[in-house]
C-alpha cells in the first residue's frame, strides 16, 4: 500500500466522511476503492477499444455495388 496526502476543501472532506460512514468504511478505503473501480472501468474500456480495433476490416458493400439513392431510402 501506498500512502498519500490529498487536500480538499473543507465541505468536501466533511460530505465525504459521512458517505465513508454510511459505507461503514474509512475515508482513505472509500478513496481507494472508487479509483480501483475507475482504473478497472477505464482498463475494462481499453480492452475492449482494443478487441474492437484488432479484428479485419470488412467492407459495408461491394466495391461494385452503386449506394442506394436518398429517395429509396427515405420514401421520398
Amino acid at each position: 500500500m501506498k500512502n498519500i496526502t490529498i487536500t480538499m476543501d473543507e465541505d468536501v472532506a466533511r460530505w465525504a466522511k459521512v458517505q465513508a460512514a454510511k459505507m461503514d468504511m474509512s475515508l482513505s478505503r472509500m478513496l481507494g476503492q472508487t479509483l480501483l473501480e475507475q482504473m478497472q472501468t477505464d482498463q475494462g474500456y481499453d480492452q475492449a477499444m482494443n478487441h474492437f480495433f484488432s479484428r479485419p476490416l470488412r467492407p459495408l458493400r461491394d466495391a461494385k455495388d452503386t449506394y442506394p439513392k436518398r429517395e429509396s431510402i427515405y420514401e421520398r
